[in-house]
């Protein structure tokens, strides 16, 4: 797993994004041991309990945002986008505050996990995210950690356009590695050749 090589080779990071094609089972285990927050996406179906909370909560997930009332969204930014700011509707639900210690954590205090649901303005789609974070978290660092999926697929939409990243019939996995590993050398070292040559002029 990609992450734990992460976490066994001392990379530095707070957070990790994911969206529900990643699945979570294994992913929330190693990063609540490890003492990370996440923001990590789940289907309609993904089955939420609270305890120790004043508002008891238990379903799946869609059957849980059907009975929210109005109050519960708020609207805040993803951050910008190509047309403006990306608003979205956005509801979260502390179901409990747990020790970290219980799961081995090196980094002691209370950890709160949670539901962060994502309300499209326009057409009311909605999406749904697993959460865990230390405790008194407020929702925009939530919103914000989630967020950064679209800057991350926006770098990867430019290195696939300007770079071929995607332009490879490699067959090997070693293959594949030295083609995206190079590509994206490339795609980080062009910003720093775009300021040079910017202050020239």
């Amino acid at each position: 797993m990609t992450i734990q090589r992460s976490i066994e080779a001392a990379v530095p990071f707070r957070w990790v994004a994911a969206g529900s094609v990643y699945g979570v089972v294994d992913v929330e285990r190693t990063l609540r041991q490890a003492g990370i927050g996440y923001v990590l996406g789940v289907r309609g179906n993904h089955w939420f309990g609270s305890w120790a909370t004043s508002q008891l909560i238990a379903g799946e997930a869609k059957d849980i945002t059907a009975n929210l009332p109005e109050q519960t969204w708020h609207r805040l930014s993803t951050g910008s986008g190509t047309k403006g700011e990306r608003l979205y509707g956005w509801a979260y639900l502390p179901l409990a505050d747990l020790d970290a210690e219980v799961f081995d954590c090196p980094i002691a205090g209370l950890r709160t996990r949670g539901l962060l649901i994502r309300r499209n303005i326009a057409d009311g789609d909605l999406a749904y995210f697993t959460t865990w974070c230390p405790k008194g978290t407020i929702m925009q660092e939530l919103v914000n950690v989630e967020g950064t999926r679209w800057r991350i697929e926006d770098c990867f939409e430019t290195a696939k356009n300007e770079f071929g990243l995607d332009h490879n019939e490699t067959r090997s996995w070693h293959g594949w590695h030295r083609h995206v590993s190079l590509v994206m050398l490339g795609y980080a070292v062009m910003p720093s050749v775009r300021y040079q040559a910017n202050s020239l002029k």
